[in-house]
């Protein structure tokens, strides 16, 4: 006898965001030195009829929150945790600007390695694409 087998927590959601009609979610991902262009892009992905998550914080930009530097570090896991939970609700990712750091990298090959298509606003810059000839 077989049993149906179980749906991973991943599958789950994507089914439940099917069920419920939930249009493309897209995380927006790259460097913080690419805010505005993050801006333009969330812009242009609403417009679209796309539902936009992006980084909600600038830590190069001085800010009381991240002023002290022991709370600081504990601010950089959260919001870097916040993040990937971004990513794992995302039905694709969107990398904006033409620099990509170590972590948007990471990022990256977080989405790819959930199975969630990645995007590029310059997809010269993909960190996995081969050489171009």
């Amino acid at each position: 006898m077989s049993y149906p087998s179980l749906l991973t927590p991943e599958e789950m959601l994507t089914t439940a965001k099917e069920r419920l009609g939930i249009p493309t979610i897209v995380c927006i991902c790259g460097s913080t030195r690419f805010m505005d262009a993050m801006a333009e892009a969330d812009l242009r992905e609403t417009a679209a009829g796309r539902i936009v998550v992006k980084p909600g914080v600038n830590m190069k930009v001085a800010h009381e929150l991240w002023a002290d530097p022991v709370p600081t570090e504990a601010l950089k896991v959260r919001l870097d945790e916040l993040h990937r939970a971004k990513i794992r609700l995302a039905s694709e990712v969107l990398v904006v600007g033409d620099y990509i750091g170590t972590s948007t990298t990471a990022e990256i090959r977080y989405a790819r390695g959930l199975g969630i298509p990645v995007r590029f606003t310059h997809p010269e810059v993909d960190p996995d694409a081969g050489p171009t000839e």
